[in-house]
């Protein structure tokens, strides 16, 4: 029987807290047929679409979008936590289940009208998604969607996001937190 991208992702109880079960898709990423699998299928739903640059959010979006950058030949942009980027920057604060943080993007790296692909490991609640797509949009970019490996449906990521007129596309979904 063949492999799923969901069967190559390793969970890991209580962490970072108690009652959590984290979804560890550094696994994925290790092993090459894993790895091979989810870039394939995280590009398969923009088979035939142009686009010109996909954003990484940070950290693992980072490794997602790199490699869905250089299979495209398009460019790569990094949504980092703030105080990451050098040089002129915009900045969107989100909601935190205990707090807030900040996200920014180089203010030239999307330029207006670009088609962009957003790209990250996890989808929970959304926030550092709608964040991201905020960042792009005052840039002028038009998202063409939402890419993820893994939804936690529970957590309304993929409503919030498709709330905003989004197109939101998950390899795989775990129930619970």
């Amino acid at each position: 029987m063949q492999k799923t991208v969901k069967d190559y992702i390793r969970t890991i109880a209580d962490f970072p807290h108690e009652g959590i079960m984290f979804r560890d898709v550094t696994t994925l990423f290790g092993d090459p047929r894993g790895f091979r699998i989810a870039i394939d299928q995280l590009l398969h739903p923009y088979a035939g679409v142009r686009f010109d640059k996909v954003v990484g959010l940070e950290a693992r979006g980072f490794i997602l979008g790199g490699a869905i950058a250089h299979q495209l030949s398009v460019g790569f942009v990094p949504i980092r936590k703030k105080g990451k980027l050098p040089g002129a920057v915009i900045s969107q604060s989100y909601q935190l289940e205990y707090g807030e943080a900040v996200v920014e993007l180089h203010d030239d790296a999307i330029q207006p009208g670009e088609k962009v692909l957003i790209v990250d490991d996890l989808l929970a609640t959304g926030g550092t998604a709608e964040a991201g797509i905020k960042l792009v949009e005052r840039l002028g970019g038009e998202i063409i969607g939402c890419a993820f490996v893994v939804d936690l449906p529970d957590l309304g990521g993929r409503k919030r996001l498709e709330g905003l007129g989004m197109d939101v596309h998950a390899l795989c979904a775990f129930e619970g937190l």
